[in-house]
């Protein structure tokens, strides 16, 4: 039965958890330079990015990313304009955020972002990619093959699993995306999009357990 219309398993959540743990490179917070807001389909992102401003770990926000086809209703202007409507919402002041509103992929993220901040006149030595907690290897490795010259480090929300899942609300799209990021992270290097990471046999286990049960509608196409 395909994994979009059969239940959602306990084998199922116990091999996606094994890849969330994968994922989560748990970096303590610190500070940075500045930093990038990766748009994708979780609005929380941008809470994360609050509260380090606030915390005065990072001056300077640029929210990234274009259109967002999962939930576009949450977002008819695109990702950066819902990211920095939500910073300053949280009281980030217009001056500490910067939009970059045509990247449609993590690679474009960034160096679009590394451009936005160059004609701010910031270059930065340090980094902090904000994102979701799934999706930090992967954009770390991404910057450290496209944007070398910085220390970068990722966060996220602390949220354990299924309090994650439970506040998405929908435990298919977030494990969908965690193996279509693992697949990424498997993929990339080759391609020239990453740094090769290594995965360890119990995560590629979880990966294509998951793969066999249908979660694959965010693999890359063939």
């Amino acid at each position: 039965m395909d994994a979009a219309v059969r239940p959602v398993t306990r084998e199922d959540l116990a091999a996606a958890e094994i890849l969330w743990e994968y994922h989560r490179l748990g970096e303590p917070r610190r500070h940075a330079d500045a930093g990038i807001v990766l748009g994708c389909h979780d609005l929380g992102v941008a809470d994360v990015a609050a509260d380090l401003h606030h915390e005065g770990r990072v001056p300077v926000l640029v929210c990234s990313g274009g259109t967002n086809p999962l939930r576009p209703n949450l977002f008819p202007y695109g990702e950066a304009a819902a990211f920095a409507g939500r910073l300053r919402d949280r009281g980030v002041p217009d001056g500490a955020v910067l939009t970059e509103p045509a990247a449609t992929n993590t690679g474009a993220n960034i160096a679009l972002s590394r451009a936005v901040l160059a004609a701010a006149g910031v270059r930065p030595a340090t980094v902090v990619l904000v994102c979701m907690p799934y999706m930090q290897r992967r954009a770390w490795s991404t910057c450290g093959r496209l944007w070398p010259e910085v220390d970068a480090w990722c966060a996220s929300t602390a949220a354990p699993f299924a309090a994650y899942v439970a506040g998405i609300g929908d435990a298919r799209l977030v494990i969908d995306h965690m193996v279509g990021d693992l697949e990424r992270v498997l993929a990339y290097p080759a391609r020239g999009y990453a740094l090769p990471q290594p995965v360890p046999r119990p995560v590629l286990d979880a990966y294509r357990q998951l793969v066999a049960a249908g979660y694959t509608r965010r693999m890359l196409p063939v």
